[in-house]
């Protein structure tokens, strides 16, 4: 009996796998055990094929394939070239010797080629961190797996590829991908924006500090053109927030496998047709969701009301904690989910109840149930709420050009990088995510902010957790300014960004 290494995925950690084959004399059959799925069993039929057309003889009796620990479930194509391997091992094709300190992870043609597969990041930190020496993974997944240093990545493009290294007739040359140093491009420049400086203005404060944005205003005002902007001016991800975004992407099976390391922060947009399971994570086997893809980036959500309720009412965990666990009868698995949240709505139904120079047609009643869409504990955690009116026709066509978003991101650096002074010794990352325990310190604040903050209190009943996040956006604020303290003006203009929340709940 002979082993070989590979790895499975719960949520997007990468648990050890170890592949037992026993070949014996008896009547030709191939059976695989360990709790595979679907796919891992038709692997029998790809592996048998793809042995013989790599000019191997396929073993004839009692083949039986344990995937050992057998409580943790198997699924995917990537066990096919790790179970190829071991049959030939088992036969005396190759030493076992060759891959003893090894992990091989990849799916099989029916002509023995190797193709990519997803997950390939997960397994090269698993195997780093049981300190094996090599990984074995699909060509097309090289770049990828050498975002892990100090581990060998070996590419290899077929069973006769792998094979002839083992038997050292041919050499796999070690993979040493470098990451990419080229700047990032967006789509939208903060410059191209004519006028809509109060929302310019919100979504600089929420790029600095991680905080979630409400955009409401008539149709056709640029809402979505503000949101498409505000990748333009975050910052760029820390090596840990890369790692991470590309683990997610890669267990989704998104991630591009001629991109390596995900360098840019995500934007996600789904539809508002889209189900709670798609947007949150899920299914059978539980994968993750939208809010996941866009951890560490922006999750935008256009057309907010038109999102069913209940699937909105999902999100409302997840911002507060910025992890979302799924439950199922085999396993809990948590998926990370730190995300700002920009969403873009008309104040009604036709969208014209706030414009001055359009009637608006919607009956009280109309509006009434446009409004109660969205409940008010989800626009209790949405710290800038921000109202986007129309401009002139004449402000479009102005000489004068707009703040660029360099100009913009170099403010926001240098106020990322008073928070990661100030978090130098916690978990926290932005002061979206100030966490009550140090929640006086990081957020003091002056006298005189505190009484403006106390009389807005009492004028509009403001909630506990609503100053709590008036505060951490003054703390932004505040920062943006370079002042250590938190003072009056800084409050008075977080305060500004909270008039919509009363009528919007209606």
């Amino acid at each position: 009996m002979f082993s070989i290494s590979s790895s499975s995925f719960l949520g997007i950690e990468a648990k050890p796998v170890t592949i037992e084959t026993d070949v014996s004399f008896g009547m030709s059959q191939f059976t695989i055990v360990g709790l595979p799925d679907a796919s891992v069993k038709e692997s029998r039929d790809r592996i048998r094929s793809a042995i013989k057309h790599s000019g191997f003889s396929f073993p004839r009796g009692r083949i039986t394939v344990n995937l050992a620990p057998a409580d943790i479930k198997k699924q995917g194509p990537m066990y096919d070239l790790p179970i190829a391997l071991s049959i030939l091992v088992s036969q005396g094709t190759v030493p076992f010797e060759a891959f003893d300190t090894s992990v091989v992870i990849g799916e099989l043609a029916l002509d023995g080629s190797v193709r990519p597969i997803k997950g390939v990041l997960l397994s090269a930190i698993m195997a780093k961190r049981l300190g094996y020496k090599t990984l074995y993974v699909p060509k097309q997944n090289t770049k990828e797996a050498c975002a892990v240093s100090g581990l060998t990545i070996l590419g290899v493009e077929s069973i006769r590829h792998l094979i002839d290294h083992a038997q050292k007739r041919s050499v796999i040359e070690p993979t040493t991908e470098t990451i990419s140093s080229s700047s990032p491009t967006f789509p939208v420049c903060f410059s191209s924006i004519q006028g809509q400086a109060l929302a310019k203005r919100g979504l600089e404060i929420a790029a600095a500090g991680g905080h979630n944005v409400l955009l409401s205003g008539p149709p056709g005002t640029g809402k979505t053109l503000l949101a498409r902007a505000l990748p333009s001016i975050l910052p760029p991800l820390t090596t840990d927030e890369s790692i991470e975004a590309t683990c997610i992407a890669s267990i989704a099976g998104i991630l591009d496998s001629t991109e390596g390391l995900i360098l840019q922060r995500p934007f996600r947009a789904p539809h508002h047709s889209s189900s709670a399971i798609s947007l949150v994570g899920g299914g059978s086997w539980p994968m993750p969701g939208e809010i996941s893809l866009a951890h560490r980036g922006v999750l935008f959500l256009d057309e907010l009301p038109e999102f069913p309720r209940h699937v909105l009412e999902h999100l409302r965990q997840p911002m507060e904690d910025g992890f979302v666990t799924i439950s199922r009868a085999h396993a809990t698995v948590r998926f990370p989910a730190r995300f700002t949240l920009v969403a873009a709505m008309n104040p009604c139904p036709c969208g014209f109840v706030s414009d001055p120079n359009k009637p608006c047609v919607c009956t009280p009643n109309q509006i009434q149930l446009y409004k109660k869409r969205l409940s008010g504990p989800l626009l209790d955690r949405i710290d800038l709420q921000i109202e986007v009116s129309n401009i002139p026709a004449e402000t479009l066509f102005q000489s004068f050009e707009s703040e660029t978003s360099e100009v913009i991101l170099k403010r926001i650096l240098v106020a990322k990088q008073k928070q990661a002074d100030r978090f130098s010794e916690s978990t926290c990352l932005s002061n979206a995510e100030i966490d009550a325990s140090h929640f006086r310190v990081w957020c003091a604040h002056t006298k005189a902010a505190q009484s403006l903050l106390l009389q807005a209190s009492r004028a509009q009943s403001l909630s506990p957790r609503t100053i709590t996040r008036i505060l951490k956006v003054a703390r932004t604020i505040a920062d943006l300014h370079q002042t250590d303290s938190i003072e009056e003006i800084h409050v008075a203009e977080a305060l500004q960004f909270r008039q919509i929340a009363e009528p919007l709940r209606g």
